[in-house]
């Protein structure tokens, strides 16, 4: 059973950084191309950035420069660094993978970026 437990979100005030985390286990983890996903309150869920097996990494939109995707295959993680925050930005995020089909949906984590 496909399991991914995402963490490191918060409050942080506009222009601020966050790092968030996201483990994952029961697929063999290092075949599969991963992404980031959030949903804003109102809003479809997106893909924000995503990195494949062989670490290539594509971004959506404006975020490249500002959102750095990387993800650690020896303990099954990925990450997403993100920088110069906007209100805007504000909500779960979510990790899974970024090819075939998509698996059960984590818990998510929790970005507001609100002074």
């Amino acid at each position: 059973q496909v399991q991914f437990v995402e963490s490191g979100g918060g409050l942080v005030q506009p222009g601020g950084s966050l790092t968030l985390s996201c483990a994952t286990s029961g697929i063999i983890y290092s075949i599969y191309a991963m992404g980031w996903y959030r949903q804003a309150p109102g809003k479809q869920r997106e893909l924000v950035a995503s990195i494949t097996s062989n670490a290539n990494t594509n971004y959506a939109g404006s975020l490249k420069g500002r959102f750095t995707i990387s993800r650690d295959n020896a303990k099954n993680t990925m990450y997403l660094q993100m920088n110069s925050l906007k209100p805007e930005e504000t909500a779960v995020y979510y990790c899974n993978v970024a090819e075939g089909r998509l698996k059960s949906w984590g818990q998510g984590t929790q970005v507001t970026v609100s002074s």
